[in-house]
């Protein structure tokens, strides 16, 4: 099995600092808001994007799709009471020639192998589709 560690310390209250590796975050963790950070709604969406994005990386190799760019667009619907993600919403936009079959088949694998999309799917209704960016 795989394990990930995050460290993440308050800095003030305005913000937060998420460090793994040689990388760092900084966390919208102020009650007001901030718009130079994430909050972590914003950081759940984003992960969701980078499990993505990775997945397509992972897999073009194998199945020789051949791609310029990936662009990853998502929405996110929180209830209040209890506060819950009720619905994530995605739509993966991919600058490729290849033909449709095989776009469909790299959607399949994007759902099928992502570790964060199978983990955040099986807490919420995650859905999306799929389209080839338009020249």
């Amino acid at each position: 099995m795989l394990e990930y560690s995050v460290v993440a310390n308050r800095v003030d209250a305005h913000g937060s600092l998420a460090r793994t590796k040689d990388a760092e975050i900084t966390l919208d963790t102020d009650v007001k808001g901030r718009v130079d950070a994430f909050n972590p709604a914003e950081l759940l969406l984003a992960a969701v994007a980078a499990c993505m994005i990775k997945g397509i990386e992972r897999i073009a190799p194998v199945n020789h799709f051949s791609y310029r760019g990936v662009e990853v667009r998502l929405r996110g619907l929180r209830q209040d009471s209890p506060p819950f993600m009720a619905e994530i919403t995605y739509e993966l936009i991919i600058d490729t020639d290849e033909d449709d079959r095989k776009l469909e088949l790299m959607h399949h694998n994007v759902r099928k192998y992502g570790t964060i999309f199978n983990t955040v799917s099986a807490a919420t209704r995650l859905e999306g589709t799929i389209r080839r960016r338009e020249k």
